[in-house]
């Protein structure tokens, strides 16, 4: 039987719960941190030895930057390195015992028409003595995967590449091309390579965390490697569990389908950051920032990231969220938004503790 009462009681129930949960998000708040000297779209970050890593960059004509800068968090400063022994785009970045390992991406072709070129390319960066070193190639050429670190062994996984027994070296947005599933891992005792379970869900773009010793791959798109042509964003998650090589059945969808996102993993919570999506009647980048609870297959929402962007770079460092530069835009209709800019922004956001 209906009851006015007791509506009225869920109501300002409702809305308590709505100003504490409002409180609790006032308490965290974006702070702005040293300008990122070269501003750019499709960097690429990872925390090592207590500093940000920033990889990568991307020019006119699709020119990969090369660009390399270490930030400290206890100077507020930024440091130029050695660029990229070979500079390239949409590569994944791990780190391992305070090195930290670049693999696979895009080129440019030696010649003819830009292209995103797929590579196989592996390498170890030293942060100590800011030197690279080669190491045995990734097995499958492709750009844009993600990579993780579980028990002293790399995960390489997902990413996009031509068609197999396609004659074309590069990936063009208006040519066929596809996602992949590959799950390749990587030895650093032995420098040698090994395949491992495919992924479920083959996409590119995505965001991946390690909690207790499992890795999940979040979001990221489906199709075409691409917004210049329709290319689905996804909400997925998937587990892999590297001890058993399997993977899981599908965990709870992320709140906001998005691709190229910034991530970091805290207390057990994987942060996912910015990102970008197109559909039939949107084009554009979200300020959305939420985070993965493996325990509860749950997820929290975060105060937003002060401007929407995408192709960001990103990790933790200390109880710090960091987002650097990227590409600032606005969500507009289905063709490219009139705002589109290589951010010079650098802010940060203290994460819960619980």
């Amino acid at each position: 039987m209906f009851s006015f009462t007791g509506l009225l009681r869920s109501f300002f129930a409702a809305v308590l719960l709505g100003l504490f949960c409002a409180g609790v998000a006032q308490a965290q708040k974006w702070v702005k941190l040293a300008q990122f000297p070269e501003p750019s779209e499709e960097v690429a970050g990872v925390a090592a030895g207590g500093k940000l890593y920033v990889f990568g960059g991307l020019g006119s004509e699709w020119t990969p930057k090369g660009l390399v800068f270490e930030y400290d968090p206890a100077t507020d400063k930024w440091t130029k390195k050695n660029p990229m022994a070979l500079p390239a785009h949409h590569f994944a970045l791990t780190e391992l015992n305070g090195k930290i390992y670049v693999m696979g991406g895009f080129v440019r072709p030696p010649s003819g028409p830009t292209a995103w070129v797929p590579i196989n390319n592996a390498w170890e960066y030293n942060p100590e003595s800011d030197t690279w070193k080669a190491l045995a190639p990734v097995p499958t050429k492709r750009g844009s995967p993600v990579a993780a670190t579980v028990n002293g062994k790399i995960y390489v996984i997902g990413g996009a590449s031509t068609h197999p027994g396609s004659k074309e070296i590069g990936v063009l947005p208006v040519r066929p091309h596809r996602s992949v599933d590959t799950n390749e891992v990587y030895d650093p005792a032995t420098n040698t390579w090994q395949t491992r379970s495919t992924m479920p869900t083959a996409r590119n773009h995505a965001a991946i965390g390690v909690v207790n010793n499992k890795i999940y791959v979040i979001g990221g798109r489906v199709g075409a490697a691409f917004m210049l042509v329709p290319a689905s964003t996804t909400d997925i998650v998937e587990e892999y569990d590297p001890a058993a090589d399997q993977w899981g059945a599908l965990k709870r969808s992320m709140p906001t389908p998005r691709s190229a996102v910034s991530w970091g993993t805290y207390k057990g919570r994987i942060y996912v950051a910015g990102g970008e999506m197109r559909n039939a009647n949107l084009w554009g980048a979200f300020r959305s920032v939420e985070a993965y609870d493996p325990a509860t297959n749950s997820w929290s929402i975060l105060p937003p990231i002060p401007i929407p962007r995408h192709g960001h770079a990103g990790d933790i460092l200390g109880n710090r969220l960091h987002i650097v530069s990227g590409d600032v835009q606005s969500l507009g209709g289905s063709k490219p938004p009139g705002i589109q800019i290589e951010a010079n922004m650098h802010d940060a956001l203290e994460l819960p503790d619980k």
